[in-house]
């Protein structure tokens, strides 16, 4: 029996313990959080195989700059004189270019789908988060955003995607219950959504049946390192032997790896959301508004609102109120009928997506350390992409074939 220690309570290191403890593994989960919080908690819940585009591609270094200077927009970076930041940015920049989408679109779309494929057996099993297929509505309300998202909407088609697409009537017959105020839309019927917050509590349920150890606000001090393997991990509340290790800490994987000399080029994407309850009139069908990048997620008695991304460091926790304007005046834009106010800061999450420059996940085994495996880097796909990533984590660590290629999925 192999003994498994996975650094990182969010959903990614929960559903590689998950699949791990099926395989009869013993193991530990530890955090340096009390596991109640983090992105995992706050997100929009959409499972998104439409998402077959990675952040950096062609135009963004672009359209990233006009942003820039727009308070309310939905990208920021926060200047820093920082190497990391440098390095990343150079990064990003090499791999914004149509050669690097082209190869990432069928493993991004192969990763989805086997993600899904794992969540409809997670419905099975319970009813508790909410599961439901009623797709994803990509709304647009200016001719220049419509062309761009039908272009996408055609290339993932091509590919199998299940895809619809709608003129401003159309959207209307689809949205009975609420005036949707959009040029069009783009209606991804292969996605999914559920609620976070229920998942990640059906989840630590099934882990405490299996018997998989859950430690809390429990930092990393250090690691202890033999013959290019991990012997031990130094913690708060102690030291811990395990046969193999993971790192699957969001972004703060950083920071655990550089204490083993293991370099990861990610940094956190802060983002916002915040939930409104008993609306007389709501969405029935989890919408992205693309002019302000806004998720919409209804979630049976609330209607979940994110957005932003803002390039920063882990200390930033400042709630900037001018970008939650900008989110609640896109929703007010698209939904004339809903009239969000501007939420109190205290109702507000904040949580920081780990962003890669290629804007895919990094799930490897490390090549300085046989009995390491790294799964994070996920960016806003943390939860669409969890389940398919502990899978493969799982695969990694038990010698077994992967599912899906995972070529494409490797630090730089």
């Amino acid at each position: 029996m192999k003994k498994v220690i996975i650094i990182g309570g969010g959903i990614v290191g929960l559903c590689s313990a998950y699949y791990l403890a099926k395989e009869g593994a013993k193991v530990a989960v530890i955090d340096k959080s009390d596991m109640l919080d983090g992105c995992s908690y706050g997100n929009a819940g959409m499972i998104v195989p439409s998402h077959i585009i990675p952040m950096a591609q062609p135009g963004v270094i672009h359209q990233g700059i006009k942003w820039m200077f727009n308070a309310k927009s939905p990208f920021y970076i926060k200047p820093a004189i920082s190497v990391d930041l440098l390095a990343w940015l150079i990064q990003f920049y090499k791999n914004s270019n149509q050669n690097h989408v082209d190869k990432s679109m069928v493993p991004l779309r192969n990763l989805s789908f086997f993600s899904k494929e794992l969540y409809q057996e997670f419905a099975i099993l319970s009813k508790d988060f909410g599961y439901d297929e009623k797709g994803l509505l990509r709304l647009y309300n200016t001719e220049k955003v419509g062309e761009e998202e039908i272009k996408i909407g055609k290339i993932a088609k091509e590919l199998g995607i299940e895809v619809d697409f709608l003129n401003q009537r159309e959207v209307k017959e689809l949205e009975k219950d609420i005036n949707v105020d959009a040029l069009g839309a783009v209606h991804y019927k292969s996605d999914a959504h559920l609620s976070s917050n229920h998942f990640m509590a059906f989840l630590k349920a099934e882990l405490n049946k299996m018997g998989v150890k859950m430690i809390s606000n429990c930092p990393i001090f250090d690691f202890r390192v033999s013959g290019g393997k991990i012997d031990e991990v130094l913690t708060k509340f102690g030291i811990f032997k395990a046969d193999e290790f993971v790192i699957a800490a969001g972004s703060w994987s950083v920071e655990i790896a550089q204490k083993l000399g293991v370099k990861l080029h990610i940094l956190p994407g802060k983002g916002y959301s915040f939930n409104v309850e008993n609306l007389l009139s709501k969405p029935t069908i989890p919408s992205i508004l693309c002019e302000g990048k806004v998720a919409v997620t209804p979630l049976g008695n609330e209607v979940r609102f994110g957005g932003t991304l803002e390039i920063t460091n882990n200390k930033d926790t400042k709630i900037n109120i001018k970008r939650l304007q900008g989110i609640v005046e896109k929703v007010n834009e698209f939904y004339p009928d809903i009239k969000v106010d501007l939420p109190y800061k205290e109702k507000v999450w904040h949580g920081f997506r780990p962003c890669t420059p290629t804007g895919l996940p990094i799930i490897e085994q490390s090549k300085k350390f046989q009995n390491l495996t790294i799964a994070t880097g996920h960016a806003m796909m943390g939860l669409s992409l969890a389940p398919a990533s502990g899978k493969l984590v799982s695969e990694l660590i038990l010698g077994k074939k992967t599912s899906v290629d995972i070529t494409e999925f490797r630090s730089c």
